[in-house]
């Protein structure tokens, strides 16, 4: 069923995540927000797989492997919850 959007949103939630492509096949993806954040789970267009990474502390990096990845064609979705609300975010990137 649709519903009409809040006119007046809260503030501006700006994604905590920098993605350091150094190293194309293991980016390593930080949480430079202010908080920890939950459930955060890691997905690749060219797979199935689902990486599960639980709970990143702010500052917090983990690696993502894309070893025999089509790196021009994948691409990276983190799923996550912020402590203070019961809503999940997603965020995409590319190499």
């Amino acid at each position: 069923m649709l519903h009409a959007l809040d006119p007046h949103p809260g503030p501006a939630y700006p994604v905590p995540w920098r993605v350091d492509r150094t190293d194309r096949t293991h980016p390593l993806v930080l949480n430079a927000g202010e908080t920890a954040v939950e459930f955060v789970r890691v997905f690749r267009s060219t797979d199935s797989a689902t990486e599960h990474w639980g709970t990143l502390d702010s500052g917090e990096a983990l690696e993502v492997c894309l070893c025999g990845t089509d790196l021009d064609e994948v691409v990276i979705t983190l799923c996550w919850f912020r402590s203070s609300t019961a809503e999940e975010y997603a965020w995409r990137f590319v190499m």
